[in-house]
């Protein structure tokens, strides 16, 4: 038989193994969660970049008046499209909605969506989406939202001399802008899917995206984490407080 003095030795072996697991886990589980942040810090720029370098040209950037009138903004960098035959579009970017001290933390979506027809090639195109009123934002907090078939849309005019009151934009939910090979323009698009990427949400706020921009939930620039107020920050300083 063993005596007690091996049985204890056993047990701080299978102890210290446990815990040696565990930290090891709980390091991988660090350095993922790092480098999740790292890269949303990256998205965060790049979609500040993109806004900032577009609405540096007046003559050719979002009216004012309709960029005030916004109730959530969304930035998709480097959207990717290409296809033989079958194309699709992809991309990642963030999205910030209006609060009464600014605009929120930026939460994380997914864009894509899938075409048929003769089409060979691939593009790389930024995005801009505004969502013009509660009912647009409302369809961001679902699991999967759709561009033209839940919420109309409509090809957002640009240039300081454009109207802000034509019907097309006084019904659309949604106004569209891409940026191709320099060319900004209101762009109409159906069939693209907006998704959450809570993932990256949960990594870098603890909690999903439904969460982030749902009514009342207002995270200020000092509870986020550093690397992603850019975005907000850029977002304000092109349209405050209402």
């Amino acid at each position: 038989m063993k005596s007690v003095t091996e049985l204890i030795q056993q047990v701080l072996c299978v102890l210290i193994l446990v815990v040696s697991a565990g930290a090891a886990i709980t390091a991988q589980a660090q350095a993922k969660n790092q480098k999740k942040l790292a890269g949303a810090a990256k998205e965060a720029q790049k979609a500040s970049d993109v806004f900032t370098e577009i609405m540096n040209v007046p003559e050719k950037a979002i009216p004012q008046g309709l960029l005030d009138k916004a109730e959530a903004i969304a930035v998709f960098p480097n959207v990717i499209k290409a296809g033989f035959i079958v194309g699709g579009r992809g991309g990642h970017g963030v999205i910030s909605k209006r609060t009464r001290s600014g605009w929120s933390a930026p939460a994380f979506f997914n864009l894509g969506g899938g075409s048929i027809g003769l089409q060979i090639g691939a593009s790389s195109t930024d995005f801009v989406l505004l969502f013009m009123n509660d009912s647009a934002l409302g369809g961001l907090l679902k699991d999967k939202f759709e561009i033209g078939g839940e919420s109309s849309a409509a090809a957002g005019p640009v240039g300081r001399s454009a109207s802000a009151t034509t019907d097309a934009q006084l019904k659309a939910q949604i106004l569209s802008y891409s940026r191709s090979r320099g060319a900004f323009a209101g762009l109409e698009i159906k069939g693209v899917v907006i998704s959450a990427d809570n993932d990256d949400n949960v990594a870098v706020y603890g909690r999903k995206a439904v969460d982030i921009l749902a009514p009342g939930s207002a995270w200020t620039i000092g509870r986020m984490p550093a690397g992603v107020r850019i975005f907000p920050q850029t977002l304000a300083r092109y349209s405050g407080r209402r």
